[in-house]
């Protein structure tokens, strides 16, 4: 089966504190490694101004997680997504493998 590369960003709640923020990385991180995920970096955009509101909200926390997986493991993560309460966005693309250029 072949892995295809993913782009996931997801916005928190400003009012989330940095334990719950790094407890959830952790959760992500976990289920990726255990759905057959590899190459995670995680990387933590901090708090910006959101362009307009959402579910009266002003302000968010930015996290993007880049990985190879399936869409199934997409699914999963989606699905944890969008129950989960601290999260007000998320948006996951696929992104085009990189070529080794020779020179």
């Amino acid at each position: 089966m072949t892995l295809n590369t993913y782009e996931t960003i997801y916005i928190l709640k400003p009012d989330v504190t940095e334990n719950i923020n790094l407890e959830l990385v952790n959760i992500y991180k976990k289920l990726i490694k255990e759905h057959g995920g590899q190459k995670i970096l995680v990387q933590h955009r901090g708090r910006r101004h959101l362009s307009y509101n959402i579910t009266h909200y002003y302000d968010g926390i930015y996290i993007q997680m880049n990985y190879e997986g399936n869409g199934h493991l997409v699914k999963l993560i989606e699905k944890s997504m969008k129950f989960n309460n601290h999260i007000i966005r998320f948006l996951t693309v696929r992104q085009n493998p990189l070529i080794d250029v020779n020179i």
